[in-house]
């Protein structure tokens, strides 16, 4: 075999390396985007889950505000129905809203706010929407970095011609970017 033979070879085996490598590891952030947004939705299932027993808790004290539980209800099952990022985005905007308007019908019960099991749901529901809140930012990080392979080149070859697609980030609540007003 000729010196010329060899590198071709050589320069042959480098090139399907680089291929190689670049595949795999489009392959690796796809699965980190995949694992990131099953760990949201293992955060938003535990906050769904949490939703009866507050349900049940605030409605031994204020049973007449049925159209405050429907909402929360119905949001629920929103958020445990999603199937894509958009529709996770639009129920967890849903739940944020109903709940926000449970803890406003609590606040008119001072026996309530004192319970000791409507704290501790609370606590919960804060540790939760914490724990989301994290899920969702390391989630949009990953899809960034995912995002950005798929676009740069070389790999931006490989992705197209293997047919990796970018992926959605989880977006803010419409109305969020917006300073809240505070009054006194």
């Amino acid at each position: 075999m000729s010196i010329i033979g060899i590198i071709i070879i050589v320069i042959i085996a480098i090139i399907l390396f680089a291929f190689i490598s670049i595949y795999n590891k489009l392959i690796t952030s796809r699965n980190r985007v995949k694992n990131a947004w099953a760990q949201i939705e293992v955060q938003l299932n535990r906050r769904a889950d949490l939703i009866p027993n507050l349900l049940e808790t605030v409605k031994g004290y204020a049973a007449h505000e049925k159209d405050v539980f429907d909402d929360v209800t119905k949001a629920r099952s929103n958020l445990l129905n999603a199937s894509s990022v958009q529709d996770s985005y639009d129920a967890n905007n849903q739940v944020s809203t109903a709940l926000k308007s449970l803890f406003a019908v609590a606040e008119a019960y001072p026996e309530l706010k004192a319970s000791e099991n409507f704290k501790n749901l609370q606590d919960q529901l804060a540790d939760t929407e914490d724990k989301i809140s994290y899920s969702r930012q390391f989630y949009n990080d990953i899809v960034y970095n995912y995002n950005n392979q798929c676009q740069k080149f070389p790999s931006n070859i490989i992705a197209n011609l293997f047919g990796f697609k970018e992926e959605e980030f989880f977006k803010g609540a419409p109305g969020s970017q917006e300073v809240p007003k505070v009054e006194f």
